[in-house]
């Protein structure tokens, strides 16, 4: 079993930056894709990001050249790097851990973009 545990939300100005980080904890194979989604009210979940063990990324359109993921394997955390955020930004954000077992997820945090 797998835990993830979110932090670094929160209400941040149009323009501002916040970074999130998720650290798992249990039985993780070394071999796993670990990533960001986020759900606006009345919308589906969504792909932010994602980055392999091996350090290939992937990112939705919306956020390429304003968010970074990086990984710290030793650590077992992600991070979540959100810069020139956008009021469309605001959602829960959920980290995800994938490997050949199943998808395991984090209890989200709440990131608001307003003036």
């Amino acid at each position: 079993q797998v835990q993830l545990v979110e932090s670094g939300g929160g209400l941040v100005q149009p323009g501002g930056s916040l970074r999130l980080s998720c650290a798992a904890s249990g039985s993780i194979f070394s071999f796993n894709v670990m990533g960001w989604y986020r759900q606006a009210p009345g919308k589906q979940r969504e792909l932010v990001a994602v980055i392999a063990s091996a350090g290939s990324t992937n990112y939705a359109d919306s956020v390429k050249g304003r968010f970074t993921i990086s990984r710290d394997g030793a650590k077992n955390t992600v991070y979540l790097q959100m810069n020139s955020l956008e009021p469309q930004d605001t959602a829960v954000y959920y980290c995800n851990l994938l490997d050949r077992r199943s998808a395991y997820w984090g209890q989200g945090t709440q990131v608001t973009v307003s003036s």
